[in-house]
């Protein structure tokens, strides 16, 4: 008897990020298009798509999510191009706080969760970067993972990747593809970018998803690119080098299911020995 493999496209937009908000939601919308027409059914915008990466414009370019114009355009995105869109990260301000905050939509263009970054990025490597992200933005504090007809999946932002603890725990909660928008440096990025994104697909024996902004030297933080996709063997199945591209790969949960049969790692867990748990918190939809 045949039986129809599950699968889907997803496309990850390596946009170039620019000072203009208009410019960068243009193409983002653009990109969108672009890939649905390539086939896919979702689609990863980069880390703080609609500005640059830059504790000023944090502040600067803030919306709060009722009245979002970034996210009302993907929204609008999304429904008319009947696709799922992780919309990267925005600065979102509730009024109190201003959140890393990644908005996911599904392909009727409606909110189906919200992931706020957790773990900021406040670091200061010697002859390196230095930067400190909790000057203006506050950590949220779920784990994000969402049940689709397509695939249960979940979303991390950037930092977050090396934290193996929030990974295992979305395993654990039935991740086969982890989502990651993302914008590493030129010191961090050619260093840990590929390895650790590796490493997370091989100990959780997930997919990874991984998009960076494009390569920008006008900007006062310059990203490291290489958006890639990862399968759950550890094999990188597409990758971008610098400039602006669309990656495309296909996300293929029987593959995932064959590794976790074969080595069977998440099962032979020794929960009477170690145990990780999960604390419970409030769902950022409020």
């Amino acid at each position: 008897m045949f039986v129809e493999e599950k699968s889907f496209e997803i496309a990850l937009c390596q946009m170039n990020v620019v000072e203009m908000k208009e410019q960068n939601l243009k193409r983002a919308v653009a990109m969108i298009r672009e890939a649905s027409d390539h086939g896919a059914t979702m689609v990863v915008l980069p880390e703080m798509f609609n500005c640059p990466y830059d504790n000023d414009k944090f502040v600067e370019y803030a919306e709060n999510r009722r009245t979002s114009n970034s996210l009302k355009a993907i929204s609008r995105a999304a429904n008319e191009n009947n696709v799922y869109v992780v919309a990267g990260s925005i600065p979102e301000d509730d009024g109190e706080n201003i959140y890393n905050s990644s908005f996911i939509f599904d392909d009727n263009g409606d909110v189906l969760d919200v992931h706020r970054k957790i773990h900021l990025f406040d670091v200061d490597v010697s002859e390196g970067i230095s930067f400190k992200e909790s000057n203006t933005i506050t950590p949220g504090e779920k784990v994000t993972v969402i049940d689709t007809p397509i695939m249960k999946f979940g979303v991390a932002i950037c930092f977050d990747l090396r934290f193996p603890e929030l990974f295992r725990l979305m395993a654990i909660e039935g991740a086969k593809l982890v989502v990651v928008p993302g914008a590493f440096n030129m010191t961090t990025g050619p260093a840990h970018w590929e390895t650790t994104l590796r490493t997370r697909a091989i100990d959780n024996q997930i997919y990874m998803a991984a998009v960076s902004p494009a390569r920008n030297h006008e900007l006062s933080y310059v990203a490291y690119g290489h958006s890639m996709v990862v399968d759950p063997w550890g094999d990188v199945v597409e990758t971008a080098k610098e400039e602006e591209t669309i990656v495309y790969a296909t996300i293929n949960e029987d593959l995932v299911n064959k590794i976790r049969e074969e080595l069977p790692l998440l099962k032979n867990r020794r929960e009477d020995i170690y145990e990780l748990i999960k604390k419970e918190k409030s769902t950022n939809l409020e």
